[in-house]
């Protein structure tokens, strides 16, 4: 599923440091609520990988040893040894390991460059880590936590309808 213009244009139009904050912030809920996630990445832990959604003028780019998550325009060039990318709700729900990534990657809704083994290596870190974005989101909310987390499962049903 495609992010609807309605929504990814105002996002791509964010300025870059208000994308790269935000990113950030759930990026370290994330490292916060699994901290064990880059664990299993073992040598690969010291690679980069680029996460660039088709339907968002974004790329984010991780280094797990760095616990870093850098966020810049397509139009930047950056390096990256191993690269996924495909519209955002498939890659976030890749991320969650609701849907099958080969049959994306066959199907070409996933494209995957680079390292293909570091890639394998972050994909199994990932289908262990017990991901759930709506409820991982929620746990930051404090006192909104009920009210984020119902939002953002609504929001993951929706994105899911054609994908699974």
């Amino acid at each position: 599923m495609i992010l609807p213009k309605a929504i990814s244009q105002p996002i791509s139009r964010l300025p870059l440091p208000v994308i790269q904050q935000g990113a950030r912030l759930v990026f370290n809920q994330m490292l916060r609520q699994h901290p064990t996630l880059f664990d299993r990445l073992g040598n690969h832990a010291t690679k980069s990988f680029r996460f660039t959604p088709a339907d968002l003028d974004l790329t984010f780019l991780i280094v797990p040893a760095g616990r870093s998550i850098t966020v810049s325009r397509k139009s930047a060039r950056m390096h990256a040894d191993a690269s996924a990318g495909g519209p955002l709700l498939t890659l976030l729900a890749l991320l969650e390991g609701r849907i099958d990534g080969d049959a994306m990657f066959f199907a070409r809704s996933l494209s995957i460059s680079g390292d293909m083994e570091a890639m394998l290596a972050l994909r199994n870190a990932l289908d262990d880590s017990g991901f759930d974005l709506p409820r991982d989101l929620g746990k930051a909310a404090g006192p909104f936590a009920p009210l984020i987390t119902r939002l953002a499962e609504m929001v993951r049903q929706r994105a899911l309808v054609g994908l699974v």
